[in-house]
């Protein structure tokens, strides 16, 4: 079956399903509430305690974020209006402007895999051809850019703390963004104000930073793979369109049950690509009903350990490659 036709099928699963958005919000945000307050209770007894309850909860952080990004695509609810408040109230928790985020997304998804629109909402990806070519300093500054400590470490906290205080890439797009920013912004100045006040410090060291950097860092490695696998796919604009892009582009990040129920099945990224509007919890039953998709771009745990050496596409081989093979081309 081709990429089309693969998008025909799955508009039988877009229509969300209200009970089932209710519960997945519900499993969700009360259990990070939860582990929230029992961390934050226990710096009074012990705060590796607490560290390690605040680690346990970035899992539902990224869940959190997760219901946030189906909200963007107006699959969550059938009420888009309630589904965009939602997404705006979580992105106070996921330090997410949702209405800057939701535009710049977009892009991602109506440029995923196109080598002459890339720079919106990927991670930058240069080709052999253009690699070989530039000067050492600049090779040094990509070679930064794709490091491992950096792309899963720093970028992460650059991002989250300080990129999405702005709206980046819609600085002259109107008010409707700066609004967006602004607002989320001084939600959570509100929140940590009230946190630091009840218990200092300890709180915000101990409890909120630890939950957010190591979700911040799992979502970065999350959508590291979803794109940057050694058979992925990247096209020029005469070659490209989006079905085809979705199918060989996006990686079907197969998880075990635990950790695919965790990051919301975001792991059938291929799935997503295709058909953004369909459900993150719908995504399981398109598997389960068509199972030649649990074929297209599969990656395992044990495969995506390497992918981190992946740091260049080669046009010739229509593969990501490892900067070592670049150089012994150049030789």
């Amino acid at each position: 079956m081709q990429p089309h036709d693969w998008s025909r099928v799955l508009t039988a699963y877009r229509s969300p399903i209200l009970s089932r958005a209710l519960f997945e919000l519900t499993v969700t945000l009360l259990p990070f509430v939860t582990l929230w307050v029992l961390a934050w209770a226990a710096l009074s007894v012990s705060t590796p305690l607490a560290v390690g309850l605040a680690l346990m909860n970035a899992f539902f952080l990224l869940r959190l974020f997760m219901i946030q990004h189906d909200c963007g695509h107006g699959a969550f609810l059938k009420n888009r209006k309630v589904g965009d408040w939602i997404g705006r109230v979580l992105g106070v928790l996921t330090l997410t402007p949702y209405d800057v985020w939701r535009q710049n997304h977009s892009t991602h998804h109506a440029t995923s895999g196109n080598l002459d629109h890339r720079g919106t909402g990927d991670i930058p990806t240069l080709t052999v051809r253009a690699y070989r070519p530039r000067c050492r300093i600049w090779r040094l500054r990509y070679r930064v850019l794709r490091n491992p400590l950096f792309l899963f470490g720093l970028a992460p906290i650059y991002i989250f703390f300080f990129q999405y205080r702005l709206p980046v890439g819609l600085m002259r797009a109107g008010r409707r963004y700066w609004l967006s920013a602004l607002g989320t912004n001084a939600a959570i100045a509100s929140l940590l104000t009230v946190l630091y006040q009840f218990d200092g410090a300890e709180v915000l060291i101990f409890v909120f930073l630890p939950t957010t950097l190591l979700a911040a860092s799992i979502g970065m490695w999350l959508f590291f793979i979803q794109h940057q696998f050694e058979d992925t796919a990247w096209k020029h604009d005469s070659d490209w369109n989006v079905q085809t892009a979705a199918i060989e582009g996006s990686s079907y990040y197969d998880l075990p049950p635990v950790l695919a129920w965790l990051t919301a099945d975001i792991g059938a990224h291929h799935l997503h690509h295709l058909a953004s509007r369909v459900p993150f919890y719908r995504l399981r039953e398109v598997l389960r009903d068509h199972q030649a998709l649990t074929q297209c771009g599969r990656v395992t745990i044990r495969e995506s350990l390497k992918c981190a050496r992946l740091h260049l596409w080669d046009e010739a081989t229509q593969r990501l490659v490892p900067f070592s093979q670049a150089r012994a081309e150049t030789t």
